[in-house]
């Protein structure tokens, strides 16, 4: 039709929302724990907004365009050489991955409780480690896919995002002390997901519904791997948590390395 104005191929365009808290970057007691999981100061979370809907199938267009915008290279927050930065370089490649989002309760974690994992008291069970002396049966659970423990989990459940933050918050840093007890990483799991993550009750079923989308994010520029950081480790990871009906984009990152920075 004359004068219809045709957008498939518009840029989305990007704008920081530097009032957005988010309450467990401000929550005493997660910021103590984050020093002893190595991870103070070298996690963030930013929110930006943006200018169109979002489209699951364009995905990878949204986030080049995310880092390809003037405004997220000039804000999105980095470490660099130990220092925070912004983004600062040209991304001309991004890998993104759909990360399944569909839990609204803990019960993901609740084989757990079977199995020789924890004790009634929450505790976690020790073992032994031919190379870590202080083993125990969750980072079998976690990381030792030949573990009698692995199975514990489904695979399935293991794909969802609030499982795969608690691997990250479990495993922590370079320099990371290890909990005798799991409910601090259940707790500080259940803040961050409630943050990132946003939710809509259904009006005729009254069930509530993620309506988020996550995508697990790295980029390239002219150098190579340049986000989360070049070091490609597994600690050092970055999710795009897409609110598509509030049009917002919240930004979980974090670096590994050997603790908190100015």
């Amino acid at each position: 039709m004359a004068g219809e104005q045709i957008t498939f191929d518009q840029k989305y365009v990007f704008n920081l929302l530097s009032n957005k808290n988010f309450p467990f970057l401000q929550n005493p007691e997660i910021s103590r724990r984050f020093l002893k999981w190595s991870m103070l100061g070298r996690i963030s979370a930013q929110a930006f907004n943006f200018d169109q809907m979002f489209y699951p199938y364009k995905k990878d267009e949204f986030v080049l365009d995310f880092f390809q915008d003037p405004c997220v290279m000039e804000n999105l927050k980095v470490l660099q050489s130990g220092y925070w930065t912004s983004l600062g370089s040209k991304v001309t490649r991004v890998d993104v991955e759909v990360i399944p989002c569909s839990k609204v309760s803990m019960d993901i974690f609740d084989p757990l409780n079977s199995g020789g994992v924890l004790r009634p008291s929450g505790h976690i069970v020790k073992c032994y480690h031919e190379i870590y002396g202080d083993f125990d049966e969750l980072r079998n659970v976690l990381t030792v896919e030949d573990s009698d423990k692995y199975d514990l989990i489904r695979p399935a459940d293991r794909e969802e995002f609030i499982f795969k933050l608690f691997k990250h918050i479990c495993l922590g840093g370079e320099l990371c002390q290890y909990e005798d007890s799991i409910n601090p990483y259940l707790d500080t799991v259940k803040v961050i997901y409630k943050d990132l993550v946003s939710v809509q009750k259904d009006r005729d079923t009254k069930q509530i519904n993620i309506v988020s989308t996550i995508l697990k994010v790295s980029t390239y520029d002219a150098s190579g791997l340049c986000y989360p950081d070049s070091l490609n480790s597994e600690q050092s990871f970055a999710y795009l948590c897409v609110d598509p009906l509030k049009r917002h984009v919240y930004v979980l990152y974090h670096s590994f390395g050997t603790g908190q920075l100015s």
